[in-house]
């Protein structure tokens, strides 16, 4: 598969983007369980057209498609060089405060490049749960290079996400992926109960690392991306729910900023197993 990806990466981003997008409509016209989920997502989120839901799954196609290109094509270099960054005085004002960083890249645009950019400016750690399936690994380790490094999502994962923001470094990590039962609470995303990690919070008031949310808007015809980056602003809250819907909060409005590259997708209002049912009770799932 390793090979594979190789020789895919050396082809144009824009076709890669393109062949992804054609594969994603298949998918979403074979998977009933998979469009249902989509479907249902979108609507959940006030977003029930089905133009839209088909624009969704194109672009979750054009994600996978571009893979090869971000993770290998000159060692990332050819994607990184293919991004416009706005809003990085907000990482600046960190470090001149001698502050970590803690990005925050929700499932939105090409969230796997933003992490690339970012170790051009210099060490970062990002939080990796092991794909299940034993033959990804090597594609897992194609994404390591100079200043990126991971860090397991368990307990074990913590000393050196601590370790890099009290240094002084950079921490990535999806907010919007559903933790394990015990590392989140229930918190309203998009007017639902959905499992939310608590993990940023502990990180920033553990190590005063600034908060910056990341997103790599993906540009047509594979022109590249444009990485948004944009501080959180104020204090969050004590209480562990009411910091984790302020975060959901704001991951809301990005996603509103450009809905059809979104992971619709995921299922983000899963009950991991052992975690507690929603505060309201259990709800269909789509």
């Amino acid at each position: 598969m390793l090979r594979l990806f190789r020789v895919l990466s050396l082809l144009p981003l824009g076709l890669l983007q393109a062949g992804g997008g054609v594969i994603g409509l298949l998918v979403y016209a074979a998977s009933p369980r998979y469009r249902r989920v989509l479907r249902h997502n979108l609507a959940q989120a006030g977003f029930a057209s089905r133009a839209l839901a088909l624009r969704a799954a194109m672009e979750a196609g054009r994600m996978a498609g571009e893979l090869p290109f971000v993770w290998l094509r000159d060692g990332a270099g050819a994607a990184v060089r293919r991004v416009r960054v706005s809003g990085r005085e907000a990482v600046e004002q960190a470090w001149a405060e001698g502050r970590g960083v803690l990005y925050l890249t929700p499932h939105l645009g090409c969230f796997e490049v933003a992490a690339q950019v970012a170790a051009q400016w210099g060490p970062i750690t990002v939080l990796y749960r092991p794909p299940h399936k034993a033959w990804l690994n090597p594609l897992a380790g194609a994404r390591l290079r100079h200043n990126l490094r991971t860090a397991p999502a368990s307990v074990a994962g913590m000393r050196p996400l601590l370790r890099a923001l009290r240094n002084g470094e950079a921490v990535g990590m999806l907010p919007d992926q559903a933790p394990s039962a015990g590392d989140g609470v229930w918190a309203p995303f998009f007017g639902r109960p959905a499992y939310t990690m608590t993990l940023p919070v502990r990180l920033a008031r553990l190590t005063g690392a600034r908060i910056v949310f990341a997103v790599a808007e993906r540009l047509p015809r594979g022109a590249g991306y444009r990485l948004n980056l944009r501080a959180l602003q104020g204090p969050l809250p004590e209480d562990p729910r009411q910091a984790a819907a302020r975060l959901n909060r704001e991951i809301e409005e990005l996603v509103r900023t450009c809905p059809r590259q979104y992971l619709w997708g995921y299922n983000r209002y899963k009950v991991p197993a052992g975690a507690p049912l929603p505060p309201a009770g259990p709800e269909a799932s789509p």
